[in-house]
């Protein structure tokens, strides 16, 4: 198998082996699951060894398949590099750039900002991913993974792009219907929108203060930052959610915020670019710079939409 082929499949390997179908790279893809398995096929003829146990249940890496996985993603990741290093020799903008950030962020922060990043370098193409779960750039082959909340240390390069803190607010008409609360505690007796299934400091049940003996009641659970900040601001309750969630509503008055008596302290944490290149690409540069530009530098959110417009 030539080179250009071995590459092709070994790529096509790695998504295959990630992914744990075939169906769901051929989707990706926009191929045919028979056509995904064929090229899996012929690198085990061409390797002279099976790389998955295959079942109707599941599709598991044998021995082989996993140390293939694991020089693969480097050769791939190497790859990757070289050619960026060499396209961009002559300082153009160009070629695919790969970016993972989580669903709410990406779609207020990043998003609204490519039209203007495509006017600037219409040789560029970005493939943005939306998800909540944890993107790892070396193995994903990602070039940026926006990440938020402070990172451990690691061998990943990290560029702080602002700071996120927790804000509880409600809607002017929850708080007239409903009284606006004074002290954390009083938070026992109103109506909250929380996150589903919450699991980090991000939802209230996170917050020392509660006596769960008498629980609060949650109006509303959702595991979408937009439909909690939207419900927030038609009043279904008591939200809390980070500042480059809620900025705008702020400043327009569609929620106000509640500096309560006795809340438990929150730090301030960071958000990230997360690459895994020593050295930024060209692509990367232009990207990283564009949005500093777009949402403002080490935003705040941007202090806090101008201090709610003051």
């Amino acid at each position: 198998m030539e080179s250009i082929r071995f590459a092709e499949s070994l790529s096509m390997f790695v998504d295959v082996a990630q992914a744990k179908s075939f169906s769901a790279v051929a989707r990706r893809k926009g191929l045919v699951a028979s056509s995904v398995a064929r090229q899996i096929d012929a690198l085990e003829q061409d390797l002279n060894v099976p790389l998955f146990t295959r079942s109707t249940r599941a599709l598991v890496m044998t021995e082989a398949g996993s140390l293939l996985f694991e020089r693969a993603v480097k050769i791939l990741h190497d790859m990757t590099d070289a050619r960026s290093e060499v396209v961009s020799l002559d300082g153009s903008v160009q070629g695919l750039l790969r970016v993972s950030c989580v669903p709410a962020f990406g779609r207020r922060h990043v998003a609204p900002h490519l039209g203007s990043l495509f006017e600037k370098h219409p040789a560029l193409n970005v493939e943005l991913e939306l998800t909540e779960r944890v993107v790892d750039p070396v193995l994903e082959r990602f070039d940026i993974v926006i990440r938020i909340g402070d990172q451990p240390d690691s061998s990943l390069i990290c560029q702080r792009i602002g700071s996120q803190r927790y804000i509880m607010g409600a809607s002017p008409a929850y708080l007239e219907r409903h009284g606006r609360p004074r002290t954390f505690e009083e938070l026992s007796g109103h109506r909250l929108i929380d996150r589903q299934h919450s699991t980090s400091a991000r939802g209230w049940r996170e917050l020392d203060g509660f006596d769960w003996r008498r629980p609060p009641q949650f109006a509303l659970e959702s595991n979408d930052c937009d439909a909690r900040r939207m419900c927030a601001a038609q009043g279904l309750g008591i939200a809390l959610m980070p500042n480059w969630a809620i900025g705008e509503d702020l400043a327009a008055g569609r929620i106000v915020e509640l500096d309560l008596e006795g809340t438990p302290r929150q730090e301030p944490s960071g958000i990230f670019l997360v690459r895994a290149a020593p050295r930024a690409s060209v692509k990367v540069r232009a990207f990283t710079e564009h949005l500093l530009e777009s949402i403002g530098r080490s935003a705040s959110w941007v202090s806090d939409a101008a201090t709610a417009g003051e």
